[in-house]
Order: C-alpha cells, then structure tokens, then sequence
C-alpha cells in the first residue's frame, strides 16, 4: 500500500519532468536546423519568438496525442490573444459580409472628403491567422492613414481547402465595394492588402477584379512578403533562407498543400521540385526563373536546380498550383496589365523574398507602376512584430511606416 501511495504522489512529479524533457528536447532539435543570420534585425528577439513558437507547437502536439485537442486548433488558441479593448480613435465594429465575418475599423475623427478604404487579409499560411491576430495592424493602419480597414476572417485549411479562402477575400471585397456610401467610402479608392498568405490572397483578388467592368476599379494592391507561386521551392532565397525563422522553406511547402488538399502528402515531391512536368516548369520559366532575379540577390550563396520530370500521380493531386487564384505569379500578361498602382514589401531574409521580386518585374515588365521597399534585415513576419510589448522590431516599423 506505501509502494502505491508513494507512486501516486511522484507520479504528477514524473510526469511534468517528462513533459519538460520532452519539450526541451524538441526545442534543440528545431533550433539545431534553424539559423539567424548576422544581418537580421534584434536577432535575440528573433531567436525567442522562434523558441515560443516551438514550444507551442511541440505542447499542441502531445495534446493531440493525449487526445485533448487538435495541434492546430491549439495553435490558433495561443495565437489568438487578449482583447484590446476600446480604441479612442476608432469606431470598431464587427460584421458579416456575405457571410464571411470581417471587422471594420473607422476613424473617428470627421473627415472633410470621401476616406480611403482598405480590405485587409491576414497572413498565416492559410492555417492560422484571424481577425483578432492582426488586430494592432489593423488598428495601426487604421489610425496613421485615415482610412477605414475591413479585416477580412476568410476560412482556413485545412478544414476548408482551396478556393475557401480566395472566394471569401472576394466576396467580401465586392460587397464592400457596393456598398462604399455606408461607410463614407470614396469608391474609386480601395486598396486591397495582405501579408505572408495575406498578400497571395489580395494579389489574386486584385486579379479577378481587374477583369470586371461592374466594379470600380481597385486603387491599389499592397502586398507584404507575399507567398505567389508553389511552382519552385528552389529559388535562390528559399536556399539561403531555409532554415531561418519564422517561416522555414519546409514549412511554406507545408502550409500551401494544406491550402490546397488539406493534407501535405507528396511534400517532398514538391519541396525537389518533381511535382510538375517539365515542359509545364517550361512553360512558366520565363516568368518564374532565378535569371529574372538580380543578381545581388544571388550572392549569399546559390546553387542553379536542375529540373525534374514527375509522374501523373503525383501532378493529379497539385496540379491547381497552375491557377493563377492560387498562384498569380503564373497569370497571363493580359491579366497583368490591368493591374492597380502597386507596393510590395519584401525582407532579404525570408524563403518568399523572390516571390516578390519576380512579381515586381512581371508588373513592371507590364507597365504597372511599383512602390517596391526592402528590408534588407528583415525576416518573415517582421511587420506584425512592429508593436509587440517586449518583441518589438524596428525593422517592422519601418516597413509599417513604408506602407501607411
């Protein structure tokens, strides 16, 4: 009976040491394959987000095991955060537009013309990300520009797959357009804007919209760091950046399958690049090549990919990433053209750095006028960093700054 007693009292002991090497050992394992590199902006700070994060994934993972939640549904309750409360500045209020919830943010100040309007799409892989996680940059942009912002709560993956969220960033851009007068909006200016997943979403909007004679014509489009293609995970900055946080290149192969199939099965295929035929990676080359990219950009470090054939099992399953909804990189140049006034923010250390770039030149290449500002020590994710209580980065707020 002692032997049992004395088991029942070590056992909770046993457990959370156990649960703490667990963790711990996860930790150096991630940390053993990530790197920071010496320009990176406030590298601690990075290097602790980077840890915080793992540690939620790794405690979202033994929860799933024990059967008490999901990983990601864990993940997305970490990352939800604590309300912020009334804003003195702004009216905030949520909605639903064409039953897709969105949060609009007003100036309170009276403004003597029609305000701008801006639809906001947050970034996150297409998995995580809400209304609540891109609050203060909502609420930042809302107040240093004027404008009213419509943060945009689209449908995630992998619960909801491709075209979920696009359709939902769509729709609720329309209806906003219609309806402009409700908010005090000049309807020949609406911007569209996103970041990560964000700006993939804005970009292909921006697209269909700029094929529609019922509707104004978008302002502009502002994209953050965006993700535009799946084709090649082999560009130079998915080499150099591979391993650095937030955003490894794994992981960004991983998130755009989920958006995808809901599943991130033949991930390998696609992190080689045997994933597509060779005479379709043919075909978009001249749009989606390491040649189009300058060639500073190649100087930490770039080795040419060779290119590799894939077998129909395998394209059945990703062969979407063609459409240009997914991966607007790949639209015609007719499509092009039409394009708004654009800005597009990238960071030097960041796998989707030449994302940005390659769409930079296709838009310039188009005669699109391109606001284009780089953060030569910044990494994914900065800008949502640029007012975190005690992880704040300056290169973020410079970024930030840059797009208001």
């Amino acid at each position: 009976m002692a032997v049992v007693w004395t088991l029942l009292v070590l056992f909770p002991a046993v457990f959370v040491a156990g649960f703490i090497l667990l963790v711990m050992g996860a930790i150096n394992c991630h940390l053993s394959n990530s790197e920071i590199p010496p320009g990176v902006n406030q590298p601690v700070k990075l290097r602790i987000m980077h840890i915080i994060l793992i540690i939620t994934a790794v405690v979202g993972k033994i929860l799933k095991k024990l059967g008490i939640c999901s990983q990601v549904g864990f993940v997305r309750y970490m990352q939800g955060g604590k309300s912020l409360g009334v804003d003195p500045k702004l009216f905030i209020k949520d909605s639903w537009f064409e039953k897709v919830p969105v949060r609009i943010y007003q100036p309170k100040v009276p403004s003597a013309s029609h305000r701008r309007g801006v639809m906001f799409f947050h970034g996150g892989g297409w998995v995580f990300g809400s209304l609540d996680t891109h609050e203060k940059l909502c609420r930042f942009i809302a107040r240093e520009s004027q404008s009213v912002v419509v943060s945009v709560g689209y449908r995630l993956a992998p619960e909801h797959k491709y075209p979920a969220a696009y359709e939902d960033c769509l729709n609720a851009t329309i209806h906003f357009m219609r309806n402009t007068e409700h908010y005090g909006v000049d309807p020949a200016n609406v911007i569209v804007c996103g970041d990560s997943a964000g700006g993939n979403l804005a970009a292909a909007v921006s697209q269909t919209l700029a094929e529609r004679s019922d509707l104004p014509k978008l302002r502009a489009q502002i994209l953050i760091y965006p993700g535009l293609q799946a084709l090649d995970f082999n560009l130079p900055s998915y080499q150099q950046n591979h391993g650095v946080p937030l955003l490894f290149r794994e992981h960004a192969a991983f998130y755009v399958l989920q958006y995808l199939n809901g599943h991130a099965l033949h991930l390998e295929e696609v992190l080689e690049g045997s994933h597509i035929p060779v005479d379709i990676q043919l075909n978009y080359r001249k749009w989606l090549s390491p040649d189009n990219i300058p060639e500073k950009f190649k100087v930490r470090g770039y080795k040419p990919h060779v290119l590799l054939d894939c077998t129909t099992e395998v394209y059945e399953t990703v062969k979407k990433f063609c459409e240009p909804n997914l991966c607007p990189l790949l639209a015609e140049d007719a499509v092009i053209q039409q394009l708004p006034e654009s800005f597009i923010l990238t960071c030097e250390y960041d796998v989707l750095r030449d994302d940005g770039l390659l769409y930079k030149k296709r838009l310039e290449d188009n005669g699109v006028r391109v606001t284009w500002y780089h953060l030569e020590d910044g990494f994914h994710g900065v800008i949502n960093s640029f007012n975190s209580d005690w992880l704040s980065s300056a290169s973020g707020k410079r970024g930030l700054d840059n797009i208001v």
